[in-house]
């Protein structure tokens, strides 16, 4: 019954990824990369100087995510909420002004994986902060604010099961 339970959570992470744009899909998949140091995201992702400059600036924006995932607050309590937030905001802010995360959706896909399930509680917050920062274009923000539903943002609950799928490089055969 469980393997069962895991393949219907796996199609359904499939879908959700698959209904992002190819852009979405890319950015989250070269953030996997970089964050999980899963591959070498310069040899795999970059095509060009002006993405080798950006994906260096994610590799060192990144470099937080240890930190983050040790510093997470449990419980309802507010201690360390401060350096918790701040760091996953700041965070959020680099990959939204990255401007290929276009939805709640996608950040939501992308730092689930990062972070693991217990992040979930914190990512509405964090989104609804990081897309209002002044550093975020005024046309920007109103679309990534508005693709917050309200019943993301007024969930009573998060599911604390981990997702079960990582999307990866695939390399294009040659014809």
């Amino acid at each position: 019954m469980a393997s069962i339970e895991t393949t219907s959570l796996t199609i359904s992470e499939l879908r959700e990824f698959a209904s992002f744009t190819s852009g979405e899909q890319r950015y989250i998949k070269r953030s996997l990369d970089i964050g999980l140091g899963r591959q070498d995201a310069f040899r795999l992702w970059a095509r060009n100087d002006e993405e080798r400059t950006a994906i260096r600036s994610q590799y060192a924006q990144y470099q937080q995510l240890k930190t983050l995932r040790s510093a997470m607050p449990d419980g309802a309590g507010l201690d360390g909420i401060e350096e918790f937030m701040g760091r996953l905001m700041r965070i959020s802010a680099f990959d939204l002004g990255q401007d290929r995360l276009t939805c709640f959706a996608a950040y939501r896909f992308l730092y689930e994986r990062l972070l693991g399930a217990d992040v979930r509680p914190w990512l509405p917050s964090a989104f609804c902060a990081a897309a209002a920062l002044p550093q975020i274009r005024p046309e920007r923000r109103k679309l990534l604010l508005q693709s917050l539903s309200e019943a993301a943002a007024t969930a009573p609950g998060w599911s604390a099961r981990a997702p079960t799928f990582y999307p990866e490089w695939v390399a294009k055969e040659a014809a």
